[in-house]
Order: structure tokens, then C-alpha cells, then sequence
């Protein structure tokens, strides 16, 4: 998959509200929480200049973060791993990361074994706490180069 990778537009970032997944990964639906930091997202397009996903990349020290978003419709097709690789590769030219770091909800174990395929290795654990999720638990983890 070639991705052209950019800054978010505010359509993508409506976009992205819209989307919807299924049980349990309706965790990730975008209506319930607003884009912070919107400067952080970028859009990633596909050859045809179709939205398939979405990027968040913030700068941590040495590190930067990295968050993913594939469009709904196209989770489960075996796209996860090229997706993770042009994040990462994005964090690495365009930012100069020296290391990448991200963070999952524990409960989303086809996630976590892309990351984990993809190079990533589990570094620790942390609770957060959603008004519509009460606690959450969020798996950290970094790519082991």
C-alpha cells in the first residue's frame, strides 16, 4: 500500500467523527471524544486520493508517539502491518524519531499482534479513565530496531 501521508484537513478530521467500528473496537469511534491537538493528525491517501486512515505523531523527547486509525471498512484485510510501517517511516524522515513509541487498549489483541509483527514490543501498562468507559487499560510499546 503507497500512502501519501500529510497534515489532516478539517474534512478528514470530520471525517474521522464519523467513523464507526464495531464492538468492542467502538471504543475508537470519534464522535464521543473532539480532535485535541489537531496540528498532531495527519491524513494518509492512497494512490487515488482516497482517506483510508489517519496518523497522530507527538514528539516525546527522543521519541515520538504514534497513533493509527484505519477506516473502518478497512480493518481485518490485512492492511495493518504497511499501515504501522508508513507511520513509522513518516516518524523517522519527517520528524527524527529515534525511537517509536505507541500506546493500544489492552482488549485490542488483533492490533497489539500487528504492532507486535510489525517490530513493536510491549514496554509496560497504565490505566486511564474515559467518562464513557470508566477505566481502560492501555498496553505501551516501542520498536525494538
Amino acid at each position: 500500500m503507497k500512502l501519501e501521508i500529510r497534515p489532516a484537513s478539517d474534512a478528514t478530521l470530520r471525517a474521522i467523527e464519523s467513523w464507526r467500528y464495531d464492538p468492542p473496537y467502538d471504543f475508537y469511534n470519534g464522535d464521543e471524544d473532539p480532535v485535541l491537538n489537531p496540528e498532531r493528525f495527519f491524513e494518509a491517501t492512497d494512490e487515488d486520493g482516497h482517506l483510508v486512515g489517519n496518523f497522530y505523531f507527538e514528539k516525546k523527547g527522543d521519541a515520538v508517539e504514534i497513533g493509527l486509525g484505519l477506516r473502518p471498512d478497512l480493518t481485518g484485510r490485512g492492511l495493518g502491518r504497511d499501515f504501522l510501517r508508513a507511520s513509522v517511516e513518516f516518524a523517522r524522515t519527517h520528524l527524527a524519531a529515534e525511537r517509536v513509541i505507541l500506546n493500544v487498549a489492552s482488549f485490542n489483541e488483533r492490533a497489539i499482534k500487528v504492532y507486535e509483527r510489525g517490530g513493536f514490543r510491549v514496554t509496560g501498562q497504565h490505566m486511564r479513565t474515559f467518562a464513557r468507559w470508566g477505566e481502560v487499560e492501555f498496553t505501551e510499546m516501542e520498536e525494538q530496531r
